[in-house]
C-alpha cells in the first residue's frame, strides 16, 4: 500500500486529498497534515471586517470530512521535509511517505516593509482570519472618527484580486456607513496599470477599472513600491506621502519556513515544478497550489508577483492527483497542464456589484477572454461561496 502524505488541506490540499482517495481507495494510505484545523473559503474574507460575514459561516472543520472518508488527518506544522529519507518532520512527529504533495499555502512576508502588517506594524490585513476580524475591529473604530484611506499591494504581492475587491467593499461599506462623504479613498499598487492583477489585465480590464475607480471616486496610483509606513503615512517610492487614518495592504508570499528550512524549493521558499506538477529534482514530490514557483513572464518596473487562485490552486491540484494516482496504479501515463495554460475563472466582487472574468489562458496570447460586469456578479459569489462549501464539506471534489 502505498503511503502518501499531502501537506495543507485548503483549496489544493484538501482537493488533491479527496481525489487521491478517491482514485485509490485501498491501494494508498493517504495522510493530511495541516496546521490548520477548519478549511476556509478564502474569497469570503472580504466581507469579514464589514460583519457581512462571521468566520463560522466560511469554515468547516477538515478532520469529520478527511476520517469519514478513511483520511488520516493531523493537526501539526510540518517543520522540516527530507528528501532523501521520504520523510516530512512536523510538530507531532516524523511521517515517511512514498509520494508528497506540498500544498501549504504562503507565509506572508509583512517584513518586506517597515511597518507593515497587523502585528509588528500599522495596517491590517485580510489574508486570514485572525487578520480579518482584527480589520473589522478597526473598521468598526474607523466608522466613529473616518479619515483618509488607503487599501493596496506591496512590491512582490501577487494576490491583487482581494485588494481590489476590498477597496470596492470598503467603499460600498463607507456608503452603507453614512461617512462617504468624509473620507478619500486610495488604491496604491505596485502593478504597472490598473486592472493588471499580476496576469498582465484581460480584455478591457484596465479600462473597466480606470472607469469604476473614476465612478467611485477612487484614486488609483500605480507601477510604485511602499517604502515605509508609520502610524498614519505611507511613503511612496516616487516621493509621495500619503496619510491615511485605515489601512489595508495586501503583502507579497513566500514559500513557508518548512519548505525554506529544507532548501527544497527557490530562493523565495515555492517549489519548482514541471507541467505534471512533479518537483523538478525530487521524483516522488508534487506541489499544487500557492506552494507553486511561478514568474510573471515579462520584467515590470516595480516586481510583481502571479496569483494563484482557489480555482487555479484547484485545477493544479487535481492534475497532480492524477499522475500520483497513475503511478500508484502502474498506469503508463501523464497528464500535463502548464501553469500559463490554465483558464481562469475569477468573480471579482465589488459591494453589491462584481465582475466575472473568463479567459483560455492565464497569461497572453489567449484565443478569448470574456469580462461579465453587473450586480448579479455579487450574487454569483454568493451562490458560489455556499456551493463550494457544501461541496468539500461532503467530500465532492469531482464536482466543478
Amino acid at each position: 500500500m502505498a503511503k502518501i502524505v499531502v501537506l495543507g488541506a485548503s483549496f489544493a490540499g484538501l482537493t488533491a486529498t479527496l481525489d487521491l482517495k478517491r482514485k485509490l481507495k485501498d491501494k494508498a494510505n493517504v495522510t493530511v497534515i495541516s496546521k490548520a484545523r477548519d478549511f476556509v473559503f478564502i474569497p469570503s474574507l472580504i466581507w469579514v471586517p464589514f460583519g457581512w460575514r462571521k468566520p463560522e459561516d466560511i469554515s468547516f472543520e477538515i478532520k469529520p470530512v478527511l476520517e469519514k472518508r478513511g483520511i488520516n488527518f493531523v493537526h501539526a506544522e510540518a517543520t522540516k521535509i527530507v528528501p532523501e529519507k521520504n520523510q516530512v518532520e512536523t510538530t507531532a512527529g516524523t511521517y515517511n511517505y512514498d509520494f508528497l504533495l506540498i500544498a501549504t499555502g504562503p507565509d506572508l512576508s509583512f517584513s518586506e516593509v517597515e511597518g507593515l502588517g497587523p502585528h509588528n506594524g500599522y495596517t491590517t490585513s485580510i489574508c486570514t482570519v485572525e487578520h480579518a476580524l482584527h480589520a473589522g475591529e478597526k473598521w468598526n473604530e474607523f466608522v466613529k472618527d473616518p479619515g483618509p484611506i488607503v487599501i493596496g499591494a506591496t512590491q512582490k504581492a501577487s494576490c491583487f484580486g482581494a485588494a481590489y475587491e476590498y477597496v470596492f467593499n470598503i467603499e460600498y461599506a463607507a456608503r452603507k456607513a453614512g461617512i462617504r462623504d468624509k473620507v478619500s479613498v486610495t488604491f496604491v499598487t505596485s502593478e504597472p496599470f490598473l486592472g493588471n492583477f499580476g496576469i498582465g489585465g484581460v480584455g478591457n480590464s484596465q479600462k473597466m477599472s480606470e472607469f469604476f475607480f473614476k465612478k467611485l471616486g477612487i484614486r488609483g496610483i500605480t507601477n510604485v513600491a511602499i517604502e515605509k509606513i508609520t502610524e498614519d503615512k505611507i511613503y511612496l517610492s516616487n516621493g509621495e506621502v500619503l496619510s491615511y487614518k485605515y489601512a489595508m495592504i495586501i503583502p507579497p508570499f513566500l514559500g513557508v519556513k518548512a519548505v525554506r528550512d529544507s532548501k527544497i524549493g527557490n530562493e523565495l521558499g515555492f517549489i519548482p515544478v514541471d507541467d505534471t506538477y512533479k518537483h523538478l529534482d525530487y521524483d516522488n514530490i508534487y506541489a499544487a497550489g500557492v506552494a507553486v514557483a511561478v514568474k510573471y513572464p515579462e520584467p515590470t518596473p516595480v516586481p510583481i508577483g502571479v496569483p494563484k487562485t482557489g480555482y487555479m490552486s484547484e485545477v493544479m491540484a487535481r492534475v497532480a492527483a492524477d499522475n500520483i494516482a497513475f503511478r500508484v496504479l502502474g498506469v503508463n501515463r501523464l497528464r500535463k497542464l502548464a501553469f500559463s495554460d490554465i483558464a481562469p475563472l475569477c468573480i471579482m466582487d465589488a459591494g453589491n456589484m462584481g465582475v466575472l472574468f473568463i479567459a483560455s489562458r492565464i497569461f497572453k496570447p489567449r484565443k478569448y477572454h470574456i469580462l461579465f460586469p453587473g450586480p448579479w456578479s455579487h450574487w454569483l459569489k454568493v451562490w458560489f461561496e455556499k456551493y463550494y462549501l457544501w461541496k468539500m464539506r461532503n467530500g465532492y471534489s469531482q464536482l466543478p
